[in-house]
């Protein structure tokens, strides 16, 4: 039987106190920057408690609530045909994959620096808008779609 991968344990930031953060800033990371991180996820977050007037962290928490998917789709071969056969996601991963999609759309909007382009796909998401939610918007919308073969389920 094979062996369980062993979960890493991450401290809580400095800051803030939260393991979510210090997550959150490993996957912005660049190169073993992660100080270059921090500084860029707290001037975010210090933007977002500018601009909306609330606490900027729960504000994150929100986003990272309203982009977390519950269902994907995952490839299967049955018969000689590739099925996307929905399945829930596991409480890591989901996660995991809404500070994945939060982060790339951010480095995808058009702002001056990358703290500017986070506070307001943070700010877009807690609304429930901006690319992230969309992207969990349609990741449910594909599931739904394939309903009909999670009979398939593995």
């Amino acid at each position: 039987m094979r062996k369980k991968a062993v979960k890493h344990t991450t401290l809580p930031d400095p800051k803030f106190g939260d393991v979510q953060v210090t997550k959150f800033v490993n996957n912005l990371m660049y190169d073993g920057k992660k100080s270059k991180s921090f500084d860029i996820f707290y001037s975010a977050i210090d933007i977002v408690s500018e601009k909306t007037g609330e606490e900027g962290l729960d504000i994150f928490r929100k986003a990272i609530t309203n982009v977390t998917p519950q269902v994907e789709v995952r490839s299967r071969r049955v018969g000689g045909a590739n099925f996307q056969i929905p399945q829930p996601v596991r409480d890591s991963r989901k996660v995991s994959l809404a500070m994945k999609w939060l982060i790339s759309y951010s480095r995808g909007r058009n702002e001056r620096s990358m703290a500017q382009k986070l506070a307001n796909e943070i700010m877009a998401a807690a609304k429930e808008e901006g690319a992230a939610y969309k992207k969990k918007e349609e990741v449910h919308k594909m599931a739904e779609a394939n309903k009909a073969f999670s009979h398939f389920r593995f």
